[in-house]
């Protein structure tokens, strides 16, 4: 009888291993959830994030990605909130231009590349962009230079000749000039796509030390040859303070159709497909004083220092920046891809229809420069957003909004 008692104590003692067993492993199946923030301006580029965001979960079962968005403004003000309420989100997003002002956020990734992961695969220039101090932080998704956008149409309205690869910026003034009718302009200045034009004048935002350079009467004249589109050649609207991000007015303001150029970058496609009715065409930088000259600059994927799921989101960002994500990214064209082998995949797709789109970014890649920033980048772009209008409205010169932007970032 106490046989009988041992072996069904036994039995039962078993079977309630084998549920804990196999409970553990059905909780162990349970993907874990990882919190990614981004930003992102418009429904489209919600819907391309959501898309990438799907494929983590395809190649990794076990894991999850929340997508967080904030507008782009927002989303740099956000960041170190998040960081000092202990809610940074797994997978964190970053802008090589902002890399600086917060690395501190993020876990180096030189250690998890040792394990075998290839960098060769993507573009030179965003690894070194979202690298400091020797040390990785992200993997890039993006990268690509500063371009002109026109509308073909007013071009052909007007019967003004396209900008194409090799124009000067005589031959951009009397295009903005002969456009500028009819309640339209020829282009749509920004608080802080002046530095490109002052790049090709031969003029530098920031010294050799690294340290901002506003105070530079080179690159003060610079900035008015650049403020003078608005305030004396009449060629472009006025950007008052508003709240509103300048690149957001210009990008609006050409959207509309009642402007013939601005600057941005190839990450806009997504946006100029979804939201124009009319065709399209890019051309790099006007050349100046140094030649045609344009900066080029990038974004991608790090984890959170201090977050729980550090191998996790090591795997997620792999899938965020790889092939599959990088391609879908290139045919919606919300990114020129960071990975060498993906790129044809945004002229092929994303930029079909585009005229001089290959010509373009070929052209500016070859004289383009780094985007090099100072530690407080956010602060100097946000004051740029603040005192540029003055400038542009004609209340201060250039030389004196630069100078007010130079002795603020300074505090």
């Amino acid at each position: 009888m106490k046989t009988l008692t041992t072996i069904l104590t036994v039995a039962a003692a078993a079977a309630s291993l084998s549920a804990v067993s196999l409970s553990a492993i059905s909780a162990r199946a349970e993907p874990v959830t990882l919190t990614w923030q981004m930003w992102a301006g418009t429904d489209a580029e919600i819907e391309a994030w959501k898309h990438v965001a799907g494929l983590v979960n395809a190649q990794y079962p076990d894991i999850k990605v929340e997508l967080q968005t904030a507008p782009w403004r927002d989303y740099w003000t956000k960041l170190p909130t998040l960081a000092a309420s202990n809610t940074l989100p797994d997978i964190v997003s970053i802008q090589s231009l902002r890399l600086s002002n917060f690395t501190t956020l993020f876990e180096p990734l030189d250690e998890y590349v040792k394990q075998g992961f290839d960098l060769g695969q993507f573009d030179k220039s965003i690894l070194e962009g979202l690298s400091y101090d020797g040390h990785l932080y992200a993997l890039p998704y993006d990268f690509g230079p500063w371009i002109v956008y026109y509308n073909r149409d007013l071009f052909a309205k007007y019967k003004v000749e396209p900008p194409k690869v090799g124009w000067t910026r005589d031959e951009f003034l009397a295009a903005a000039k002969a456009l500028t009718q009819d309640g339209n302009f020829g282009f749509a200045v920004t608080a802080t796509d002046w530095m490109e034009f002052a790049l090709s004048d031969g003029a530098k935002h920031l010294t050799e030390a690294g340290e901002l350079n506003f105070a530079d009467e080179t690159l003060q004249v610079a900035f008015q040859s650049y403020v003078d589109l608005v305030t004396k050649e009449k060629v472009a609207p006025v950007i008052a303070a508003s709240g509103q991000m300048s690149g957001d007015i210009a990008r609006g303001r050409f959207l509309a159709g009642n402007v013939a150029m601005y600057v941005t970058g190839p990450w806009e496609v997504i946006n100029i497909r979804k939201s124009s009715n009319f065709p399209v065409g890019i051309a790099p930088l006007p050349a100046g004083k140094a030649g045609s000259v344009t900066f080029t600059a990038g974004s991608g994927f790090g984890i959170n220092k201090t977050g729980p799921h550090k191998d996790l989101a090591w795997k997620a960002i792999q899938a965020l920046t790889g092939p599959e994500a990088e391609q879908y990214l290139a045919s919606q064209g919300r990114a020129f891809p960071a990975r060498i082998a993906q790129q044809g995949q945004w002229y092929d797709v994303a930029a079909q229809g585009v005229t001089g789109a290959r010509e373009t970014i070929e052209a500016a890649l070859k004289t383009a420069q780094p985007y090099r920033t100072t530690p407080n980048w956010n602060t100097v772009s946000e004051l740029l957003e603040q005192y540029a209008p003055l400038a542009f409205s004609g209340s201060q010169s250039g030389a004196e909004v630069l100078s007010t932007v130079q002795n603020l970032a300074a505090e």
